[in-house]
């Protein structure tokens, strides 16, 4: 099969909607390797994540080549890649990110899409009314005119299913992996490496995730001002809210027991996520979350919220509380921190549980899609 993707976020976004689309394509060029797989883009960026394509005999990448194109590279990707796509004879488009190019549903090119989450649905007052009715209207129409419909967890298929309106048996739940980087051990030398160049404390708490409102630092924060003598790391970045946050910091005299890091290499998150105490993840609502499986493989335990898709990426051994509260944050935290016994058993189940989304299951459920197309 000739099969193309949506690959802009693969080359220009190091977050969750870029890590998703490197690993699909990484995971299906590996074991699907009789297949080529063409990588659409509006710009090629050289990204070390992408290193796998170096190796690739069965990726090829793919850009604007007219000058209107070129020009106009939005318009290209969202509807004159059509012409592109047939032209390259692909037989499957895959949308890793929400979209499909308009008149696609006019050619043979069967259509799969990939929704992560309807949040700007769920929780509207933390998006901008003019984004809202942007998302809306690119995410619902990809779904009515897509084959197949991928949701990433079940909690984003009764969503697409509630709020769209689309029947259940178009919709596939394909649940997202890691970078396999995760899934290695990091050599204690490694580990003190990392430590050392980012001056990190021996023992820390973990947070990983953008820095906005609906991923609630504050209250992780708020904790840690209950909790003398720990130690946080946040891994990422953002604006206002992160403001909000800095601004508790100082007030309470947090800032030497908070760092803040962004623009890792990926080896160097393995270092971090496999040093620390445990991972505290106490977002209000995602559509997976990707950062509690690589803890998982990482060995780290972890703490998460309840209800939402958060057991499904979690397991049954990961700590579940109610992400607004200060109380039962911090008695997870020190229940964990208390019991060795309970350390191991999070750590050997958690990792047990993480084999569910190993690259070789997740690639063979994608190709799953693809046949029945």
């Amino acid at each position: 099969m000739r099969i193309g993707f949506d690959a802009k976020r693969a080359f220009l976004n190091n977050t969750g909607l870029g890590n998703y689309s490197r690993d699909t394509i990484r995971i299906l060029a590996y074991f699907y390797a009789d297949n080529k797989y063409f990588l659409y883009t509006p710009k090629e960026k050289e990204n070390s994540r992408l290193s796998f394509l170096n190796d690739s005999v069965n990726t090829f990448v793919r850009t604007p080549q007219s000058l209107i194109n070129k020009a106009l590279k939005s318009y290209w990707r969202s509807k004159s890649i059509v012409r592109d796509l047939f032209t390259n004879k692909i037989d499957i488009y895959h949308g890793l990110s929400h979209e499909l190019p308009l008149g696609i549903e006019k050619t043979n090119i069967k259509t799969v899409v990939t929704i992560h989450d309807l949040i700007f649905i769920r929780y509207p007052h933390l998006f901008r009314l003019i984004d809202r009715k942007i998302y809306n209207k690119k995410f619902k129409s990809a779904c009515l005119r897509a084959n197949k419909i991928i949701a990433v967890s079940q909690q984003t298929k009764q969503d697409i299913i509630d709020f769209f309106f689309i029947p259940e048996k178009k919709i596939k739940v394909v649940y997202q992996g890691c970078n396999s980087i995760f899934k290695n051990e990091i050599t204690s030398n490694n580990q003190q490496e990392t430590q050392i160049k980012y001056n990190l404390p021996k023992d820390y708490l973990l947070y990983v995730g953008s820095i906005e409102e609906r991923k609630n630092l504050l209250t992780l924060l708020k904790t840690l001002k209950e909790l003398p003598n720990q130690k946080l790391v946040v891994i990422g970045n953002g604006k206002a809210y992160k403001i909000k946050c800095l601004r508790f910091i100082s007030e309470h005299n947090l800032s030497n027991r908070v760092a803040f890091l962004s623009g890792l290499e990926i080896e160097e998150m393995a270092a971090i996520y496999q040093s620390a105490q445990m991972l505290i993840y106490p977002s209000i609502f995602e559509g997976f979350g990707i950062p509690i499986l690589e803890a998982l493989f990482s060995k780290t335990p972890v703490i998460t919220s309840k209800g939402g898709c958060f057991s499904e990426a979690g397991g049954p051994t990961s700590k579940y509380i109610s992400p607004l509260s200060v109380e039962q944050m911090k008695a997870a935290i020190l229940e964990i921190q208390n019991s060795s016994d309970l350390q191991k058993e999070m750590q050997t189940k958690g990792f047990e549980y993480a084999q569910n989304f190993t690259d070789d299951k997740i690639a063979k459920n994608l190709m799953e899609v693809y046949i029945s197309l």
